[in-house]
């Protein structure tokens, strides 16, 4: 007790039955750090530093029935750490800090009696994560039979719980719980939005999440030079969708946007530009996302001169169907959210070239479009699903996606993976090699074919970097040099250098000298 000593002790004996080590300022508990007590039952760490649980960290403890780490620093447990800890009754994590409860989180703990949740930062977690939960389930059909009386009692008040559509379950399941599950406290208050905030959830009606829906007020406007011009968007949507404006041209000014409730489900969004300039002409796109879809709208601004009454040309032109060009494309980054597509196109005037993104699930036939204008070569999608197989295209404008113009990817829901990897990204099928516009035979790298696909993609990658150092060749390279790290299941490029080099010969046949991505 109040003892600085700042790791667990490696001397313990091993016939220890309870082991009590409080404001030591412990800071983690590294794997295997009582695995040589199979006898303990009782462990207690509480008011410590700890911040970080390895996933073995609680290996070989088989007899342990009581584990407290109440007042300490974790942001998320490695819920499979409970699968060495089959006789856990009693489990304190309260005055944590504890944003997230996966849905399977509780499903190695079988025999617990207590569970303590309380004054963490929970805001939104699924009526799944309890209803699944095997001891509920089991217990719930004993609990009729005579003499088979088994409570659990839960705890997961002073939390601060958004209550907005993604609650509704699990305000609905709270509303109606009742035994095996019994609350230590049963008056959940909601801390936001700001119309809930202090109000118990008895007293709320929640509904259920939509997609948001963007409008613009005007589609097509002319103003003068000089004009002062506001672009209004509204969206409809729950939860509240992020919103963001974007134009077609590089050469961004400062522009200013602002927000307002119209009422609880939809939100007004204004771009005003003071003083309008020839630049300024073009498309305005009001992209809206929230987890379970996008939406956008586009409003197309003419400017006339104060010489005549006719609009000067909007800066980007159609684009003829036939028309071909190399496009590379990647994720760039990804979060536990969502990822960030990013492309680039050897176009001849990439200063009027517009593209299309085509995103949606993998296997529905109408995919989300949203335009892209002159000089943006990236876009944000987020609040992805679970355990979901997406594909995203990136083409020229009006253009639908042609064979091999295409990344797909599926997010991860096996909460071991989450954790291993720091809950920083739920991607688990990456694209290894990418080029658009080239037809390539795609196929996926199963778990059997993983190392073999995975080498040939190393192999590939290696002879790039070397023709990458040499100066001839520098002119004919893509933007983008650096693959996705693959994982359980990863997409490569079949023969796609053989494909381009035999591109590249008829091109050269052919005199041209367009630029060729690796």
């Amino acid at each position: 007790m109040e003892n600085s000593m700042g790791h667990i002790p490696e001397d313990i004996p091993n016939d220890f039955i309870k082991i009590r080590i409080e404001n030591s300022h412990l800071t983690e508990l590294p794997h295997g750090s009582f695995s040589k007590l199979s006898a303990l039952e009782f462990l207690w760490l509480n008011f410590n530093d700890i911040a970080l649980m390895n996933m073995k960290s609680l290996e070989g403890l088989w007899n342990l029935t009581e584990l407290r780490l109440q007042g300490n620093k974790l942001g998320s447990v490695p819920w499979t750490v409970f699968q060495y800890t089959p006789s856990l009754k009693i489990l304190d994590l309260k005055h944590n800090r504890l944003d997230a409860l996966p849905e399977n989180a509780l499903r190695y703990l079988l025999g617990l009696t207590y569970l303590d949740l309380s004054f963490n930062k929970l805001s939104v977690i699924s009526k799944d994560v309890f209803v699944s939960w095997p001891l509920y389930r089991m217990a719930e059909k004993a609990w009729g039979k005579e003499g088979m009386v088994s409570n659990i009692v839960l705890a997961l008040h002073d939390n601060p719980w958004l209550c907005d559509c993604r609650l509704k379950g699990f305000v609905e399941f709270i509303r109606a719980v009742g035994p095996p599950i019994i609350l230590m406290n049963s008056y959940l208050t909601c801390a936001g939005p700001s119309s809930r905030s202090g109000k118990y959830f008895y007293e709320i009606q929640l509904k259920t999440c939509t997609k948001p829906v963007a409008s613009a007020l005007e589609q097509n406007i002319t103003l003068s030079l000089g004009a002062e011009m506001m672009l209004t968007c509204l969206v409809k949507a729950r939860p509240e969708p992020t919103i963001q404006w974007m134009y077609n041209l590089k050469n961004l000014r400062g522009f200013t946007v602002t927000q307002t409730r119209v009422d609880e489900e939809t939100i007004s969004s204004q771009l005003v530009i003071p003083s309008l300039h020839l630049t300024d002409r073009g498309s305005y796109t009001c992209m809206a996302n929230n987890f379970i879809g996008n939406s956008s709208a586009r409003v197309v601004v003419n400017i006339k001169s104060a010489h005549s009454s006719a609009p000067i040309p909007t800066p980007f032109p159609m684009v003829s169907p036939d028309e071909s060009v190399y496009i590379d494309i990647r994720i760039s980054k990804q979060t536990v959210h969502g990822i960030t597509l990013e492309w680039y196109a050897a176009t001849s005037n990439p200063a009027e070239t517009w593209y299309t993104i085509h995103f949606g699930r993998y296997d529905s036939p109408k995919k989300e479009t949203i335009y892209v204008g002159p000089g943006i070569n990236s876009y944000s999608v987020g609040d992805l699903l679970p355990a979901t197989k997406y594909e995203a295209c990136v083409t020229l404008k009006n253009q639908p996606p042609l064979e091999g113009q295409c990344v797909v990817f599926v997010t991860g829901s096996n909460v071991s993976e989450l954790e291993q990897r720091g809950r920083l990204i739920h991607i688990v099928v990456i694209v290894c090699v990418m080029v658009l516009a080239v037809p390539a035979g795609m196929y996926a790298c199963t778990t059997e074919a993983r190392f073999n696909c995975i080498e040939r993609c190393s192999d590939m990658w290696r002879r790039r970097r070397m023709r990458a150092d040499d100066p001839q060749d520098g002119e004919r390279r893509g933007t983008f040099d650096s693959l996705q790290a693959a994982s359980d299941e990863s997409l490569c490029q079949d023969s796609a250098e053989n494909k381009i080099m035999r591109r590249r010969s008829e091109d050269k046949s052919k005199g041209g000298s367009g630029a060729y991505l690796y």
